[in-house]
């Protein structure tokens, strides 16, 4: 309905003044007394005008009240100009009629048909356990793959294995525990104890780097994390299948390369890069760049039409070389990056240590074992990727409504429970097929069939900007909504079937709506609590 309004509210002033266009928001009102829409046309307008924003907005206003549409049931101008935009009880109370239609397809659409999307995030080098850092960006690389999803985009999800570099090498030492050594820990003296006694350090750290991608990251990953990743791309792959020679070959045939100082430089700056970057190092040995090049190459050939790379809070710098090359091998779609900043587990105003390791690193996995996957996602999710997060562990451990992600589910699981009593005590309840959804028509009843109507436009909004944040916070309030309604309106009357039926199909559609929504963040909705 927003882009439709949008649509409408274009064509009204394409139609009222000499403009070959209109940019303009329709946005929700923080107050719901306010409307449903709120457009800021007219004070855009205004100066372009020469008129006054109510003026032009009154203006506006006439012109849409003159399409005579069913949608919306008032229609006002307030100061300092905005139009506010009121839906109809007859709009409202046919949403709850999709819902019931669409079941768990409402809210998807097919504005991703055709479009094929790369989405590579965690790639974590695979020479130790998952951070909590590496799981804020898994996690919300994941909710991202899952709105696509859901809005018609084909998505492989991917895990880039660095398994060829220099950190290889350092496990290798490590796990030989020489001078060289960078890596500590549990899981290093486990190897030590299979590996140690070989002598090739690329030998081991291979080897040991198949050990912990296998046996820690994929486990943790696929069992903990419940992330399914369509292919784990290995850097060694990308390596013997000569893309790396390949995609500089390219290049050089593009006239993108030079010589410098003994070393190949591509052009980066051509394409937005703060400097130019080595490819072929002056000994000969090509840069971990190149490796960037020949993945990049790998990524075009499989034609996808966008690619989405999730780093780390230490990878930004890697951004203008990424598109820098995406650009001169001939990438021409959409290319964004997600950066994911610093986490720290913080309990009753400290910083929090899980007691199974020594250090200030939390694996994902312990917080995980502490605190559940549920509760481990919606905490990181809650949070826009490229802010600094303190998780509140002691909030987190509540098991209780204080805590956000039982509070939602508590919603979902009491609507169940409403539903089984319904069916077990009013046997007429049955027929749902004859329901007069025009009795609902408390105040109650309609905020919540607000919220449910910004559903589908919350999952289109997010499949194109990414802010999967915003989905615990839709379920959040969605829950407060139906909290708010269940506890002024009784549900179950037998003195009065028919109302008693609306209500029940009201709370379905909430039900199937806030399971769809945890769905997309990847948390459970429970049937009981």
């Amino acid at each position: 309905m927003k882009k439709q309004l949008a649509e409408i509210i274009k064509k009204a002033v394409l139609e009222l003044f000499d403009l070959e266009q209109a940019d303009f928001a329709v946005e929700y009102p923080k107050d719901e007394k306010f409307g449903d829409y709120a457009a800021n046309v007219a004070m855009v307008l205004a100066k372009k005008l020469g008129k006054s924003p109510i003026e032009i907005a009154e203006a506006i206003k006439l012109q849409v009240t003159s399409y005579k549409l069913q949608t919306f049931e008032k229609i006002e101008v307030v100061a300092p100009g905005y139009i506010n935009f009121y839906l109809s009880e007859k709009y409202l109370q046919d949403v709850v009629v999709e819902i019931q239609d669409k079941k768990e397809k409402f809210g998807e659409s097919e504005i991703g048909k055709g479009v094929k999307i790369n989405n590579e995030f965690i790639s974590a080098n695979p020479t130790g356990p998952l951070t909590v850092g590496n799981g804020r960006g898994g996690f919300c690389g994941d909710a991202i793959s899952r709105v696509l999803r859901k809005t018609g985009f084909e998505v492989v999800n991917e895990y880039y294995i660095n398994d060829a570099g220099g950190q290889v090498l350092k496990l290798g030492h490590s796990v030989l525990k020489d001078e060289e050594a960078a890596y500590t820990g549990e899981y290093i003296d486990e190897l030590n104890k299979k590996y140690g006694e070989l002598t090739d350090v690329k030998e081991i750290g291979q080897l040991a780097a198949k050990e912990v991608l296998e046996n820690i990251i994929k486990k943790v990953v696929v069992e903990k994390m419940q992330i399914s990743f369509d292919v784990w791309m290995s850097e060694k792959k990308i390596q013997d299948e000569n893309f790396v020679e390949r995609s500089i070959e390219i290049l050089k045939e593009k006239k993108l390369t030079y010589e410098s100082e003994g070393a190949l430089w591509l052009k980066t700056t051509k394409f937005g890069d703060d400097k130019d970057r080595v490819l072929i190092k002056s000994d000969g040995q090509k840069s971990y760049f190149a490796g960037d090049c020949g993945y990049m190459l790998n990524k075009i050939e499989r034609n996808f039409s966008r690619l989405i790379m999730g780093l780390g809070a230490d990878h930004h710098g890697y951004i203008s070389r990424l598109r820098a090359v995406a650009k001169a091998l001939g990438f021409e779609g959409d290319f964004r990056f997600v950066i994911s900043q610093l986490v720290r587990i913080m309990k009753d105003g400290k910083e929090a240590r899980m007691s199974k390791r020594a250090g200030n690193v939390v694996n994902v996995d312990e917080l995980i074992d502490a605190v559940g996957s549920d509760v481990t996602r919606f905490f990181f999710l809650m949070y826009s990727p490229d802010t600094h997060m303190s998780f509140d562990l002691g909030l987190a451990e509540e098991k209780s409504q204080k805590n956000p992600v039982f509070y939602v589910q508590y919603a979902h699981a009491r609507i169940c429970s409403v539903v089984r009593k319904a069916q077990d005590s009013i046997t007429k309840i049955q027929d749902t097929n004859n329901v007069d959804l025009s009795l609902l028509k408390d105040e109650k009843e309609l905020s919540l069939i607000r919220e449910l109507n910004k559903f589908p436009e919350l999952v289109e909004e997010l499949s194109q900007s990414y802010e999967v944040h915003k989905l615990p916070y839709f379920a959040i309030k969605l829950a407060d909504k139906f909290h708010s309604f269940y506890n002024a309106c009784k549900v179950i009357d037998e003195e009065n079937l028919e109302l008693t039926k609306a209500r029940l199909n009201l709370i379905t559609a909430v039900k199937i709506v806030l399971a769809e929504t945890l769905d997309l963040i990847g948390v459970s909705a429970p049937e009981k609590m």
